[in-house]
C-alpha cells in the first residue's frame, strides 16, 4: 500500500508543473485526498484536498488562484497543477490519502523555483 509522488523538478517563475501520485492498492474513488508541502523551515501547508464526497477545498485563497487539484478514478492518480510558480513555492510536496480509516502519506517529490 503506497502513494507514490512524481513529476517535481527545477523550474523558473511563472512556469507551470503538473504532480503526480499514483495509488498502489488504495483506491481514490473512495478516498479523502490532499497534498501539502513543507519547506526548510517552515511548518507543513496543507494546499489542497478532495473529501470522498468530491468536494474541492482550497485553505489558502493564494493555492486556489494558482494550484488545482484534480483526480482520475480510472486511472487511480492523484494530480496538482500548479500555475505561475512563485520562489516561496519551493517546497518538498507530498501526496495523502485516507483510505478505510487509515492515513497514507507518500514519498515526497522536490520543487523547486528559480527567479
Amino acid at each position: 500500500v503506497q502513494l507514490q509522488a512524481s513529476g517535481g523538478g527545477m523550474v523558473q517563475v511563472g512556469d507551470s508543473l503538473r504532480l503526480s501520485c499514483v495509488a498502489v492498492q488504495i483506491d481514490l474513488s473512495i478516498s479523502a485526498v490532499d497534498w501539502y508541502r513543507q519547506a526548510p523551515g517552515n511548518e507543513r501547508e496543507r494546499i489542497a484536498s478532495i473529501t470522498r464526497g468530491g468536494t474541492t477545498l482550497y485553505p489558502s485563497d493564494s493555492f486556489q488562484n494558482r494550484f488545482t487539484i484534480f483526480k482520475d478514478d480510472a486511472k487511480n492518480i492523484l494530480y496538482l497543477q500548479m500555475n505561475n510558480l512563485k520562489p516561496e513555492d519551493t517546497a518538498v510536496y507530498r501526496c495523502g490519502a485516507i483510505y478505510r480509516g487509515s492515513r497514507y502519506e507518500g514519498q515526497g517529490t522536490q520543487v523547486t523555483v528559480s527567479s
